[in-house]
């Protein structure tokens, strides 16, 4: 029997507590260098993979889904030893997320979404759906859309880098492909009232996966949700505020600050919660 598919990937840090991370629509593993090299990695290990079609995942057919990234993210945790791990997501990523809590749950210890997918999908209108399926292969599409989800703010350089490295580190039919998937596949019914500690982040300049689209998801389906909301970030806040400064209304479990001692801190606040074993606790 052949081997399952181990995709490629980075490890930061050393610690007992394995945490995968996945990346966007728009990403690649790289979207996690800022927030991972200030991690804890006495803590944690962070494995952050490239999902089918994405970085140096590039060529690798098979399904362009994320039921299919969520058992790929299974097999990498096998892979490390992790019988049990947290999980962080990104956007398309935060719905990856979610499927692995369908198809483990009892393994996931906790999850993180930074601007997730619902797990019913993106509830887009027709004018939006036009543009997200243009933006495969126009990347002026991909431009617009970009500066929507982040208010319009962001100066065109940063907006100009995202796009060139979107075309450079995606395969467009797998873009195309995992749009579908996360835009229009519904499994929030396999989630409802799944018991893992779930941390939605949502950025306060993001207009199509806001805070209100959590509370009308997220905080439904997951009976122990927590929403915090970073008021200087929009759809992209691993690029918006990696280190940014938290106030009273936007901070994080145990008062960290920022974005990635707030998913860390996140993290060990979601296993206090779960009560399932001690931050040591990791095979």
């Amino acid at each position: 029997m052949a081997e399952p598919l181990v995709l490629p990937h980075t490890i930061r840090g050393t610690g007992p507590h394995g945490v995968i991370a996945l990346h966007g629509w728009f990403g690649d593993r790289d979207d996690y260098e800022t927030v991972l090299a200030h991690s804890d990695g006495g803590r944690f290990t962070y494995a952050a993979l490239d999902q089918r079609g994405y970085g140096d995942a590039g060529g690798i057919g098979g399904e362009y889904t994320t039921a299919r990234v969520a058992a790929d993210a299974l097999a990498l945790a096998d892979h490390l030893g992790w019988s049990t791990f947290s999980v962080v997501g990104h956007s398309m990523g935060g719905k990856v997320a979610q499927n692995i809590v369908a198809l483990a749950p009892e393994r996931v210890r906790c999850m993180v979404g930074i601007s997730p997918v619902p797990a019913s999908g993106a509830g887009l209108g027709d004018d939006a759906r036009a543009l997200f399926t243009q933006a495969a292969g126009d990347p002026a599409a991909r431009r617009a859309i970009i500066d929507l989800t982040t208010g319009g703010r962001l100066p065109a350089r940063w907006l100009d880098r995202m796009v060139d490295r979107s075309l450079a580190r995606s395969d467009r039919d797998a873009f195309a492909a995992y749009f579908r998937d996360w835009a229009f596949e519904d499994f929030h019914e396999a989630v409802e009232g799944a018991e893992v500690p779930a941390l939605a982040v949502a950025g306060a300049h993001d207009p199509a996966l806001s805070a209100e689209v959590m509370r009308a998801t997220w905080m439904e389906w997951f009976p122990r949700g927590e929403l915090y909301v970073l008021q200087d970030a929009g759809h992209y806040a691993m690029e918006e505020t990696p280190l940014a400064p938290a106030g009273p209304d936007r901070g994080f479990p145990g008062g960290e600050r920022g974005l990635s001692r707030g998913v860390e801190a996140a993290v060990l606040f979601a296993v206090s919660v779960h009560g399932g074993g001690g931050p040591g606790d990791t095979r």
